[in-house]
Parts: structure tokens; C-alpha cells; sequence
């Protein structure tokens, strides 16, 4: 039987003070791939180092997709709200 992996929203700030959002299943790598890796999404590879902000876990591909999807859907006041609340 496959074990069970769990699945990451992250939010990033990148180093022009913007954010970005992803999912992964491994945070610390995907963050390593941010600041040193052509595998950096393009958007972020022009803005390092990126500095984590936030990560929520949860069960499922498409849960993490879904709330990401949410997220991005929300202007940057709502967003920082919502990081400084999972503080």
C-alpha cells in the first residue's frame, strides 16, 4: 500500500516584497528550487531570495489546488491578513 503524502500551500515573499503561492509536497525543496534552481517558477527566479511566509497542510492534491486557487484570489491586504493569522 502507497503511504499517504501530504500535500503543502506556501506562500512566499519574494525579495521585491511581492508574494508568491504554490503547492508542493516537499516545502523545503521547493523553496531551495526558488532561490537556487533553474526548476524556480520564472516568476520568482527575477525576485530572489524568497522567504517563506506561510504553509497550511493538507490531505490532498486537489484540496491544496483549491485553496491555492482561493488565495490567489485575494488581494494583498486579505493575504497578509490571512499569513498573520496562521502565525
Amino acid at each position: 500500500m502507497k503511504a499517504n503524502k501530504k500535500w503543502y500551500l506556501y506562500v512566499v515573499e519574494c525579495a521585491d516584497g511581492t508574494l508568491y503561492t504554490g503547492i508542493t509536497l516537499d516545502i523545503d525543496r521547493r523553496i531551495n528550487e526558488h532561490n537556487y534552481s533553474d526548476k524556480a517558477a520564472k516568476y520568482t527566479r527575477s525576485r530572489r531570495p524568497v522567504r517563506l511566509r506561510m504553509t497550511r497542510e493538507y490531505a490532498t492534491r486537489s484540496e491544496a489546488a483549491m485553496e491555492e486557487w482561493k488565495f490567489k484570489k485575494m488581494n494583498r491586504k486579505q493575504k497578509l491578513g490571512v499569513i498573520n493569522e496562521s502565525r
